[in-house]
């Protein structure tokens, strides 16, 4: 039980929607279970941004391999007075025994473009997309909002702190994680911290201060417990008036023994109230005792802060970090590419058509590859179909998703393919690391892959939109339907 609650992993193959269900039933009973492919992808950035950051594929892993059917779990089925028996019969041998293809968890995403391609039968693929959208999409929307908070700090110092705001405690754990992959430092989630190896961070409540019977005395008391990590929260009364002054008091005690103290101001006027505290910290010789903040923190606010020089050292982001804040979900969304065709005895793509243009799908079993200039910044995603091979110097025209006008050419300097297998016939195809090694991994990831975004794809207003592109084969299967369609 203690290592399903470490990885935040729900087993249960009833982890799913209730249709899945119901079309599987229907596929085992008219014999359509031939082999699929699905892919997964996002429509739209979130938070009107130009990138976002893949998280979530690791526990989807370890989920997708150990994801069954209990007696229990048939029990309930079979009350529900929905399923014949051998349908039930079947779903007892049930396990995901499919190939997976995935980016690297920590990867900068952008919409339309797979992110994770799944080759399996039409009920496995069926029952399992509810885990992969859950598993992806709310850890790639923290690791985005989180990364997002991080560039606005200027790479700053990010505590997130955000689990008794969280949704329930999984949610609480998968954002922590995701969090860490989007650039936070440190946690206050000390289970998280123990399962995915995130250093835990925190100092004291208003409580801590309101509980003694001075603020000098709390003061005091925390400094002599921890004298190594001692951070003041000094606005519990008044922040000018006593705090920053008690701060000192207490604090010059403990430089007198070469130790460094901080303060923490969590409310008022943040940009006048830090320009104060560390006139007075300088005035008082403490040139050296850093400033934290919080309260409500977004990352326009932090923009802010940052642009007009304010002295903070060090951010604590919570609610708006770990709930998506004004971005209630990311836009991820599982389509059918490809399936199997008996008559031929090949895979055939598959397009979804939609009212909405925007949520018509590129049929086919495509790859991605990205593309760089000669300097090792990203220009440009390619979709392209699965029998072609992208080069570098290879100039070549690229047109947009909608098959409209747009279209550009160019020759890579380099190309780098980005889906890679992650299982194989239902097993993993990597090594699975440590939760805190792979932890590290992604979060590099997200860094050097950052690092070869412009900064127009980056702005947290207003970004530039980076293109994902099809090649003209892959433009051309797309204009094939549509062309049917329209006769």
């Amino acid at each position: 039980m203690a290592e399903k609650i470490e990885n935040s992993i729900i087993n249960s193959a009833l982890f799913t929607d209730f249709y899945e269900l119901t079309m599987a039933q229907g596929y085992w009973k008219n014999g359509m279970n031939q082999q699929v492919v699905f892919d997964m992808f996002f429509r739209r950035q979130p938070f009107r941004g130009g990138f976002s950051v893949f998280a979530g594929l690791e526990t989807l892993l370890e989920a997708l391999t150990d994801f069954t059917f209990s007696e229990d779990d048939i029990a309930y089925l079979k009350a529900q007075d929905m399923f014949e028996q051998g349908f039930l019969d079947y779903l007892k041998d049930f396990r995901f025994r499919g190939d997976m293809y995935a980016f690297a968890e920590g990867s900068v995403i952008f919409p339309q473009e797979p992110i994770i391609r799944i080759h399996a039968n039409l009920i496995e693929a069926q029952i399992v997309e509810g885990l992969v959208l859950n598993h992806i999409n709310f850890q790639s929307l923290i690791a985005t909002k989180t990364a997002r908070v991080w560039l606005a700090s200027k790479k700053g110092s990010i505590m997130e702190f955000g689990l008794r705001r969280a949704q329930g405690n999984d949610g609480a754990m998968s954002a922590t994680r995701a969090a860490f992959i989007g650039g936070a430092s440190g946690t206050s989630n000390t289970l998280a911290g123990k399962c995915f190896g995130i250093p835990v961070m925190g100092t004291m409540a208003h409580s801590w201060i309101m509980a003694y019977p001075s603020e000098l005395d709390a003061f005091r008391a925390y400094a002599s417990l921890y004298p190594t990590k001692t951070v003041f929260l000094i606005d519990t009364y008044d922040t000018l008036k006593s705090g920053i002054k008690n701060a000192i008091i207490a604090g010059g005690e403990l430089v007198k023994k070469g130790l460094n103290f901080g303060v923490r101001l969590d409310s008022g006027d943040i940009s006048y109230l830090t320009a104060e505290v560390r006139r007075e910290l300088d005035k008082a010789g403490f040139p050296q005792a850093t400033i934290t903040v919080s309260n409500e923190l977004t990352e326009e606010i932090i923009e802010t802060l940052v642009q007009q020089h304010t002295p903070i050292n060090s951010w604590g982001v919570g609610t708006h970090m770990v709930t998506g804040g004004n971005e209630a979900s990311f836009t991820g969304v599982y389509k059918l590419a490809a399936r199997h065709d008996k008559t031929s005895g090949t895979m055939k793509p598959a397009m979804k058509f939609s009212d909405n243009p925007e949520k018509s799908t590129n049929p086919g079993i495509k790859n991605v590859y990205r593309l760089f200039d000669e300097t090792g910044m990203a220009k440009a995603d390619i979709l392209a179909l699965a029998d072609e091979t992208l080069a570098p110097g290879d100039e070549r025209r690229y047109f947009h998703p909608s098959v409209d006008y747009r279209q550009f050419s160019f020759a890579a300097a380099s190309v780098q393919p980005m889906l890679r297998p992650v299982v194989k016939d239902g097993e993993r195809a990597d090594t699975k690391l440590p939760a805190a090694e792979q932890l590290r991994l992604a979060r590099e990831t997200m860094v050097k892959q950052l690092e070869t975004l412009d900064d127009s794809y980056k702005r947290i207003l207003n970004p530039h939109i980076y293109k994902v592109s099809l090649t003209e084969a892959a433009k051309d299967l797309k204009m094939e339907f549509i062309s049917a369609r329209i006769k």
